[in-house]
């Protein structure tokens, strides 16, 4: 198969495109600065892209199998602690994933031959805080920054493929575990340090997945013809925020002492530190139905095997 990955240079995109490259299939990654990737593996390729339109790679489009999109602004930005949501950066990460989004879009209805499938990416985020209850692809949107963002911007960017005929899966991801990148490498370095035992009251729920099951279910949605809507891209065993921790420091051989207070938290990084203090309790109901198997569907094995 041939396949295109916007956001191709991301931790998810680098993974993705390691399973397909290694599966013998062509990767075409779009990037802004596609000099700057570099130890690509077999089968793959960087072409530049603006993020916003089809302008230079809209051809690439027409035949393709599958688009996967994964471009956006990250949403917690790459310092320590997440970056403020100001409101400049909430426009930069809104705008991000519209343009991407539409870009895509606009190469489609270029295409002579339309790709079978497109993977939109979005994130459990679309649901809301809704404290122990568990939250499936049939729980309705929410109505916080990133709830709006998912469910009005996000995911509908590239609603419009489907009246073209494209099969379009929406791919709503947890907390992607990732030994690199992510949030799973600040908690390490805190834990290491004994530094912290929850973050706020600890009893939040924490919508994680590994990040080779996170790239394994990218490709099976992309395999599995007739899969389409949204899908939850979490493990199917969500733990509490204390919970997550207390088996970080188990895995590291540390004790967690000190719980970080919510107002500290708020205090710290503002508007975002919601997303840290209330969480979501999210499944993958509609990716077991569909026959997928996860790898890592216990936490602390998963963190094992990344922290190994």
């Amino acid at each position: 198969m041939r396949i295109i990955v916007t956001g191709g240079s991301g931790l998810i995109g680098r993974a993705l495109t390691e399973n397909l490259a290694f599966g013998g299939h062509e990767v075409i990654i779009l990037s802004r600065s596609p000099e700057r990737i570099l130890d690509l593996p077999a089968g793959a390729r960087a072409e530049k892209w603006d993020g916003r339109s089809a302008d230079g790679w809209g051809h690439l489009a027409d035949g393709a199998d599958a688009i996967v999109n994964l471009a956006g602004v990250n949403l917690a930005g790459q310092a320590f602690f997440p970056a403020r949501w100001t409101e400049q950066r909430k426009r930069s990460i809104r705008d991000s994933r519209l343009n991407s989004g539409h870009a895509v879009v606009e190469a489609i209805e270029q295409a002579g031959v339309k790709p079978r499938v497109l993977i939109q990416a979005s994130g459990c985020g679309y649901y809301g805080f809704h404290g122990d209850e568990k939250v499936t692809e049939d729980t309705a949107q929410g109505d916080d920054f990133l709830a709006r963002l998912a469910g009005e911007d996000w995911e509908p960017s590239t609603a419009a493929v489907e009246g073209m005929g494209v099969r379009r899966a929406i791919i709503r991801s947890g907390a992607v575990l990732d030994d690199q990148e992510g949030a799973l490498p600040r908690l390490h370095a805190l834990v290491s340090l004994s530094l912290v035992r929850s973050v706020g009251s600890g009893k939040q729920w924490l919508p994680w997945i590994h990040i080779r099951d996170e790239a394994r279910a990218i490709q099976f949605l992309i395999e599995r013809d007739g899969v389409q809507g949204p899908f939850n891209l979490t493990a199917p065993n969500p733990v509490t925020n204390a919970e997550f921790v207390k088996t970080l420091a188990r895995v590291v051989g540390r004790p967690a002492l000190i719980p970080i207070p919510s107002f500290a938290m708020k205090w710290v990084v503002g508007e975002v530190a919601d997303v840290l203090l209330e969480g979501q309790r999210a499944v993958p109901k509609r990716l077991l139905e569909a026959g997928f198997r996860f790898r890592f569907p216990e936490a602390e094995p998963a963190l094992r095997d990344l922290l190994k």
